[in-house]
């Protein structure tokens, strides 16, 4: 008797412990799946959802100025399944913190509330052509180089200089062009030339003596440069207030270095597809289009990021002007489930083809692979055997809004890519509260 009267206070300790490592099991499993981040439209209403142990409660003074918030109701048919529905309303632009508690009472997560600008755009689906100037050169190659005494020279390698690093300066001339190169290193007869290199956005110095080559008498610095590069994509998005596009949704780099090419100047071009190569198994096919009216250009580059190109458009294209402006979707918004692309294919017309979204990764910061998609139309699977290159940039519409674009290829399964949030290419591409 007397042993079990000793167990007893152990036995509810021993409860206790393990009620509160349940209940913290539990919301950490629901926690995942609420986003830390919400952008909602000024003017819009939206339901958060939650399930027992958590509810929101807000914790701001002036949370009512910005925001109100109601529990609508609860779904419950046990207390472990027990559901409560949030209801927001939004009134102003600001930022609200909403506390995520366990029971009411521990604080276990802040949601941040953004009530944003209500943003309007037209979908996009053209296929553009794009030109793109670099700013500098790039370094595509090294070589030595031997002089007419038969030495060798491998003036990169000993001055730290590798492949894909930028040529900005030479002597503090801002380079031009790969022309350009060669004719200040011709000039400087070998005498020494201070190199301004870019990498990762960091600049360093290198100081180089041109060797006089064998071969044909040219003074060289061993560096094979580009300047240039142009290709095919899928216009993303035009917003017809700011005059503003996304396309791409992904980086243009180099095809030989795999680096971002850093922009100078760059041209949309209007531009047809001549045909199309099958995606396969680790093959990933392609969109092949020519450029025409080449001396026209529809718009102008300004940047070239990881998240796509983005610019001005100043010429209409394909009658962009004349279509419906659409809403776009905060990530929160996208569920998964149907949706559909907007793309153009070898008849050089815009198509609608239904897709799903698969999965739905919630970021807090911009970044591409947001989410996962999969080609369900029959019509695209046997024209193009799913997402293929040239189609990058084309639309996802999901329940009436954009909600992102096609951004790349899963290599060993063609009917799968990722797409990343429109959000994200709305921000890269200066959009705000004013345009």
């Amino acid at each position: 008797m007397k042993n079990y009267r000793k167990l007893k206070p152990i036995s509810a300790i021993s409860l206790s412990i393990f009620f509160i490592f349940f209940v913290c099991t539990l919301a950490f499993g629901i926690i995942r799946s609420i986003p830390s981040e919400y952008n909602i439209p000024v003017g819009d209403e939206y339901s958060l959802q939650t399930r027992f142990p958590l509810s929101f409660s807000m914790d701001s003074d002036d949370i009512d100025n910005i925001l109100e918030i109601n529990q609508a109701k609860n779904i419950t048919s046990t207390l472990l399944t027990k559901k409560s529905i949030f209801q927001l309303k939004t009134l102003k632009k600001g930022t609200a913190d909403l506390q995520l508690k366990i029971l009411g009472l521990i604080p276990y997560k802040t949601v941040k509330v953004n009530v944003v600008s209500k943003i309007q755009v037209i979908p996009g689906g053209e296929s553009v052509g794009v030109k793109l100037n670099t700013d500098g050169v790039l370094v595509v190659g090294v070589s030595e180089i031997t002089d007419d005494n038969g030495r060798s020279y491998n003036l990169a390698s000993n001055s730290g200089i590798k492949i894909g690093d930028t040529l900005v300066a030479i002597n503090d001339i801002k380079i031009n062009n790969a022309s350009h190169v060669s004719e200040i290193v011709k000039a400087s007869k070998g005498k020494e030339l201070n190199l301004t290199m870019k990498r990762d956005k960091r600049e360093f110095k290198a100081n180089i003596s041109p060797v006089k080559a064998e071969q044909d008498g040219q003074y060289k610095l061993g560096l094979w440069v580009r300047d240039k590069t142009a290709g095919v994509g899928t216009l993303s998005f035009f917003h017809p207030i700011s005059g503003k596009f996304g396309a791409l949704g992904h980086a243009i780099t180099d095809v030989d270095t795999g680096a971002l090419l850093s922009v100078k100047d760059g041209e949309i071009i209007k531009s047809r597809v001549v045909s199309i190569e099958q995606g396969k198994r680790g093959k990933p096919g392609e969109i092949r289009g020519v450029f025409y009216e080449t001396s026209n250009p529809v718009g102008k580059i300004e940047k070239n990021t990881q998240l796509g190109v983005y610019g001005e458009l100043f010429a209409d294209i394909a009658g962009i002007n004349n279509k419906n402006t659409m809403p776009i979707a905060y990530q929160h918004e996208i569920q998964e489930g149907p949706a559909y692309i907007l793309t153009t294919l070898d008849n050089n017309k815009i198509e609608k083809f239904d897709i799903e979204i698969t999965k739905i990764n919630f970021q807090t910061k911009p970044e591409g692979k947001s989410m996962v998609i999969k080609v369900t139309d029959k019509t695209l699977l046997e024209k193009t055997g799913g997402i293929v290159q040239g189609m990058s940039g084309s639309p996802i519409i999901q329940n009436g809004k954009v909600v992102g674009a096609v951004t790349h290829v899963l290599v060993n399964d063609p009917t799968k890519g990722y797409g990343i949030f429109i959000e994200w290419m709305i921000s890269e591409s200066g959009i705000n509260d004013k345009n």
